[in-house]
């Protein structure tokens, strides 16, 4: 995948999945915006990839809950370049603290969850509408998880009904209905929007716990910026595609 001249951005880049996609878009030949809420760590993972001879990747402050913030990260990159290939909306979070099954579940959790894994993409995506549509067959690619998948949760052979987090599971799942409103509404104009379930990554998200690297979750990311148009709207795994 030979993608020199092309742009790329990646929220909550700075760590975890995400910087594992920086880095692996970067080694493509993309000029890679990583997007950090957080300047100094943001700043510092893209001396690290410097450091490590990643390809052109530059910084770009973005707060996926701050609508001038997005604003204002797409004001500065439409400055430097005429359009945007691959937007990923990678930046989640899992609120620890107030998370867990429906009846116990504290609304503030939910929100701050939403507002993050759910407004955060539809604030980001909506800001760079513009240079999306201003590239060739761009791709828009949302980073999910199987917890969104009703389907998978109601398989007790997943296991995923162990986990109860309210907030975090619907968010994704809501995600999920986000993709597909974005991939009917961009469909006609050649955009692909998709949703990757990356499976279970060793993050700081879940403490480090999963079983698959951060290397081999954003294989799967890159895999989705492959596409054709024909699979936009998909929940896409490893395997091929994941159930609803």
């Amino acid at each position: 995948m030979d993608s020199t001249g092309k742009t790329a951005l990646v929220t909550g880049g700075n760590k975890g999945i995400g910087f594992a996609v920086v880095r692996q878009l970067a080694a493509h030949g993309y000029t890679t915006w990583l997007g950090s809420r957080d300047e100094a760590r943001g700043r510092a993972a893209v001396a690290a990839l410097e450091e490590a001879g990643a390809g052109d990747v530059r910084f770009i402050a973005l707060d996926v809950t701050d609508e001038a913030s997005g604003a204002a990260a797409a004001a500065r990159i439409a400055s430097l370049t005429p359009s945007l290939d691959v937007l990923i909306n990678n930046a989640g979070i899992y609120v620890k603290e107030g998370d867990g099954a429906p009846s116990t579940v504290r609304l503030d959790a939910m929100r701050a969850t939403y507002d993050v894994n759910v407004f955060g993409p539809l604030r980001v995506t909506a800001a760079f509408l513009p240079l999306l549509r201003a590239a060739r067959g761009a791709h828009v690619v949302m980073v999910g998880a199987g917890l969104g998948s009703l389907t998978l949760q109601l398989d007790p052979s997943q296991g995923l009904s162990r986990w109860p987090a309210f907030a975090y599971s619907s968010s994704k799942t809501a995600l999920n209905a986000l993709t597909v409103g974005f991939a009917n509404e961009l469909r006609e104009e050649g955009i692909v929007v998709t949703v990757v379930n990356p499976g279970f990554v060793a993050t700081d998200l879940n403490g480090h716990a999963g079983t698959l690297t951060t290397d081999e979750g954003a294989e799967r990311v890159l895999r989705a910026v492959q596409l054709p148009l024909s699979a936009t709207g998909s929940f896409v795994t490893d395997h091929g595609t994941c159930p609803w």
